[in-house]
């Protein structure tokens, strides 16, 4: 079961280092799931992992206040739009479209009404 939730962790961090530099690929969601396979399976990825100085915070964030940076919420909605504009180029049908920008909306909404943490208040 160690195996599995190492190899979750793995995944989930490549996932986010690839949206360090893919804009549309989120880094913080699979950040935040890598911490959490990681505290199932290695102290010693999880405690680099969440003193990191560039993820750490965000996972802190998250765990202690269910919160999100106000500069995380404004990247997030900006990557969605980004992403429903390029489905719009790409000429996609109208029923891709509205199941997409449902699905946009829906968790756009979710984002913004995240707590904002007790340090972005």
């Amino acid at each position: 079961m160690r195996l599995l939730w190492i190899s979750l962790g793995l995944v989930a961090l490549a996932l986010g280092l690839a949206g360090v530099v893919l804009p549309l690929v989120p880094t913080t969601p699979f950040m935040i799931l890598a911490a959490a396979c990681f505290a199932k399976s290695s102290p010693r990825l999880h405690n680099w992992l969440v003193s990191h100085p560039s993820f750490g915070p965000a996972i802190h964030n998250w765990r202690a206040h269910r919160a999100i940076a106000p500069k995380a919420k404004r990247l997030s909605l900006i990557a969605m739009a980004a992403a429903f504009a390029i489905s719009l180029a790409l000429g996609l049908s109208w029923q891709m479209l509205a199941v997409q920008g449902s699905v946009l909306v829906m968790m756009g909404a979710w984002i913004w009404t995240r707590p904002e943490g007790p340090d972005q208040r």
